[in-house]
């Protein structure tokens, strides 16, 4: 008999698991901490479960994380992990050091594919395969903990494969268990959720009371030329997005991250910085500026450094904080827009 993998579970879920056994809730939180907080995924090492409950347990369910079919790692240090789920579908996870800060940062994925058809993304040129599940979500900062320990990150951003508002719900279970204190104890503010513009998940985050941090990917100054890069931006005007993002930030008490992303000759004039100022204008921001990253197939020229901070000088200080992003695992193409889900790297 096929078992059922309890990865991606909540606090009620285990709950059900333990009345089909005539246990009582205690045994449930045990089994979440366990998994969670201990990381332990073989019944039979349970310790403090009886040992006839962890026979059942063992008949009827299974724990499995996703599997790191290949890693590669860039020369500043930046770890890119090709994963695997039980279907054979991939996505990517991207573990990053700050050399400034010493901070890592977790970047994951909430998609297998994305539907959303960036130009600038090579994620968005492989196409949409599936939304991963909650144990899918939560099972990559699991897998990257059991290999480095509980100190194997710092931060969390859901920057990777996909657009995390277009699966809403597995993506806020699987926050809530990444923020349980009997999980993973990820403070929610150290959490990011990072979306192409789909207004109406700003708008549901924003109502749901999670504590976790914004971040838009905003790329240009005018609908315009947003929507021949970023096809969504037909569906979600500016207008109604920045009305969105302005609520969270008055819900929120905490302010948004705009990021934007330079293209020579495309969205990094004089003029240019001086619309992006003007629509953002009142809204708690701070502006992240990062070079396009080539692709292959991707359109656009990669500004020089000296492009970049010139466009930084024109738009600070009439933007309230602005910051030059350095793309980092570029030689391993696991920088911002670089994830392609490619089998076959070491």
């Amino acid at each position: 008999m096929k078992t059922i993998n309890l990865c991606g579970c909540t606090r009620q879920d285990f709950e059900r698991v333990m009345a089909e056994f005539g246990e009582k809730p205690f045994r449930a939180r045990q089994l979440y901490k366990w998994v969670y907080k201990n990381r332990v995924f073989d019944f039979r090492t349970m310790s403090d479960l009886r040992k006839d409950l962890r026979q059942r347990l063992q008949e009827k369910y299974h724990i499995a994380l996703p599997h790191i079919v290949a890693r590669q790692k860039s020369a500043d240090g930046t770890e890119k992990f090709l994963l695997e789920f039980e279907d054979k579908n991939v996505a990517e996870a991207v573990l990053i050091a700050d050399d400034a800060s010493g901070r890592l940062t977790l970047c994951l994925s909430s998609q297998s594919g994305c539907p959303l058809g960036c130009t600038f993304c090579a994620t968005g040129y492989l196409g949409f395969k599936r939304n991963l599940t909650v144990g899918e979500i939560v099972g990559q900062p699991l897998v990257i903990r059991d290999l480095y320990g509980d100190e194997a990150f710092d931060n969390v951003v859901f920057m990777g494969m996909g657009e995390p508002l277009l699966n809403y719900d597995a993506v806020m279970t699987a926050i809530d268990i990444m923020t349980d204190s009997l999980g993973l104890m990820i403070g929610a503010r150290k959490i990011t959720i990072s979306t192409a513009g789909v207004t109406p998940g700003i708008k549901k985050l924003a109502a749901s009371g999670s504590k976790v941090n914004l971040a838009l990917s905003l790329n240009a100054p005018d609908d315009v030329r947003r929507r021949t890069i970023m096809p969504i931006a037909g569906k979600y005007p500016l207008a109604g997005l920045l009305a969105a993002v302005r609520t969270w930030t008055e819900v929120r008490k905490r302010r948004v991250t705009f990021e934007y992303i330079l293209f020579a000759d495309f969205n990094d004039g004089e003029q240019d910085a001086l619309t992006l100022a003007a629509l953002v204008r009142g809204i708690p921001c701070k502006i992240n500026l990062l070079a396009y990253n080539p692709i292959e197939g991707g359109v656009g020229r990669r500004p020089t450094d000296e492009e970049v901070d010139r466009f930084a000088q024109r738009l600070y200080p009439r933007a309230p904080a602005v910051t030059v992003r350095k793309s980092r695992g570029r030689d391993i193409d696991a920088a911002c827009g670089q994830l392609a889900g490619k089998k076959g790297y070491l």
